[in-house]
């Protein structure tokens, strides 16, 4: 079997039984292939490649100056691959078991301000009431508008946003049904605030000529949806107009503000993890600064020892 035919094979398993989304998969194609140029250039395959070439691999990574959680991440698609090629008996051995992380500290996430978010939010609303009704740039405004609040209400990933179906928003009820990673559901709330501005979009939306668009947010695109990038540049340019610092701000800090200040604001850590829909609680704990600095001004202005 040649490389690229057993690529494919992987990739089509890691859909029907793991079912890995569009976007994972093209990322593991990417990985595959470029380690298949880079081994293939010393005339190695994926059928006799060992441990040191896969290392070697690795070191190229660390010379062209990729970071550590890249090279983390395109050896776990490796691991996944051979670990296939070994399960499949294409391979009577795995060159990836015994190959050591490339060691990376977890940054911790960027976020914005409870009162900067407050007024990106003013700005976004303000933006919506001085467009002229019934113009297209009433429309946009008003597009960006409850994307931002229901990406700040909500914690969903851009992804699971654009392409959330009309049909989950319908109703009087403030409970989201959303599909994640790996088909995965879980049930999301609405705030009223984004409640209001969400039906005031389905009141637009809906006397337009693609409200016939299976999705809440639809485009003239191969999905049918508004592509993730087209929203992530909407935002930051939303956020240089309202005057916030935008060089990092993306749909992903959103969902880093949405967790970390319910946080600072009491909320239980198991619940954020609900809300976010990790699987593992440890992903989640990466939000356990925004803890930490809770607890110690708890114990401080509470503590009968404490001056």
């Amino acid at each position: 079997m040649k490389n690229d035919a057993v690529i494919d094979r992987f990739l089509e398993m890691m859909s029907a039984e793991r079912g890995a989304s569009v976007c994972t998969l093209l990322a593991y194609q990417h990985d595959l292939q470029w380690a298949q140029n880079k081994l293939s250039s010393h005339s190695i395959s994926f059928f006799s490649a060992q441990r040191e070439d896969l290392i070697n691999l690795l070191s190229l990574m660390q010379k062209a100056g990729c970071a550590a959680t890249s090279q983390a991440r395109r050896l776990s698609t490796l691991r996944q691959f051979f670990q296939f090629l070994y399960a499949e008996g294409l391979r009577e051995d795995d060159p990836s078991s015994d190959i050591d992380s490339p060691r990376q500290g977890r940054p911790l996430p960027k976020i914005i301000s409870e009162d900067a978010m407050a007024k990106l939010l003013d700005f976004a609303q303000l933006e919506t009431e001085q467009a002229e009704s019934g113009t297209q740039n009433y429309y946009r405004a008003l597009r960006f508008q409850v994307l931002l609040e229901m990406l700040y209400a909500t914690g969903l990933r851009i992804s699971e946003l654009v392409s959330l179906p009309v049909q989950a928003v319908r109703g009087k009820e403030q409970f989201i049904l959303v599909r994640g990673k790996g088909e995965k559901e879980r049930v999301v709330l609405l705030s009223e605030k984004a409640r209001q501005i969400l039906l005031q979009w389905l009141s637009v939306r809906d006397q337009r000529k693609d409200a016939t668009s299976i999705y809440l947010f639809p485009a003239r695109s191969s999905t049918g949806y508004i592509a993730r990038q087209f929203v992530a540049r909407g935002l930051k340019d939303l956020a240089k107009r309202a005057g916030i610092q935008s060089e990092n701000f993306s749909p992903h800090v959103l969902r880093h503000a949405f967790a970390s200040h319910l946080l600072q604001n009491g909320a239980d850590l198991r619940a954020v993890q609900h809300l976010l829909g990790h699987r593992d609680i440890s992903t989640t704990q990466i939000y356990t600064h925004v803890l930490e600095a809770r607890l110690h001004r708890l114990v401080n202005e509470h503590h009968p020892l404490v001056d």
